[in-house]
């Protein structure tokens, strides 16, 4: 008996529910709900006019992230931002995890800098256009996205090159809460100047071929990072 159209089927299914996913994401990071709004599969489901099968799934995905919850008998709700308390956690781990990473990819190859040379002027890019329509007075969900998305993409580098699974792994599961941390930024991006010039100093680092300069400017960065975002949370 041939399994071809049950793999077919599982695929097609896995990407309907990636892409619906997506959309509920990008719905989440726009702004337009407020924390605690709920959430209805069926309605969702009649909106992006597919079965509530894969917004159901999708759902379990993003409850992973921390962008949503569940309640019993209640469905599905939009979560509030991260706590003072929670984001300086999560930076402790990220800056557990990422110096580690810069460490043993250190040196960089060639290709590390590249890579690295590349993200950071998509990074660099983004927060020009994030700059340019914030000086205008108004916030681009979709300008935001790309930035937060380049600068993920940046951080990725040193984590791939690091060599080891494991951290990567491990990012992947920080990153979730990241997407909670960056709802705070939904009204603008506060700190793409600063933000832009630490990436670039850290490619520099790295281009030294010294072992711990590296180490030193992705350390001084995400402290930087975490002082602003507390600062930008509690309104200091």
């Amino acid at each position: 008996m041939s399994t071809r159209s049950g793999l077919r089927g599982g695929i097609e299914r896995r990407g309907l529910r990636d892409h619906v996913y997506e959309r509920i994401l990008e719905l989440l990071l726009s702004g337009g709900l407020e924390p605690g709004t709920r959430l209805g599969i069926d309605t969702i489901a009649r909106e992006l006019d597919v079965s509530p099968t894969p917004v159901r799934e999708a759902m379990v995905q993003l409850e992973r992230t921390g962008l949503v919850t569940r309640e019993a008998l209640k469905g599905y709700r939009v979560a509030p931002p991260l706590g003072a308390d929670q984001l300086a956690e999560l930076f402790d781990a990220r800056l557990m995890l990422e110096t580690t990473a810069a460490r043993m990819a250190a040196p960089a190859t060639p290709e590390m800098l590249d890579d690295l040379r590349a993200t950071q002027q998509r990074h660099a890019r983004a927060g020009s256009a994030v700059a340019a329509a914030l000086a205008e007075g108004r916030v681009d969900p979709a300008l935001t996205a790309e930035y937060f998305a380049a600068d993920t993409a940046f951080h990725d580098v040193v984590l791939h090159h690091s060599g080891n699974r494991y951290l990567r792994q491990m990012s992947e599961t920080l990153g979730a809460q990241v997407h909670r941390m960056r709802q705070t930024a939904l009204q603008g991006v506060p700190d793409v100047e600063e933000a832009v010039t630490e990436h670039a100093a850290v490619v520099d680092a790295f281009a030294t071929g010294d072992l711990e300069a590296p180490v030193t400017a992705l350390h001084r960065h995400l402290e930087n990072v975490r002082e602003r975002s507390l600062r930008f949370e509690t309104g200091t």
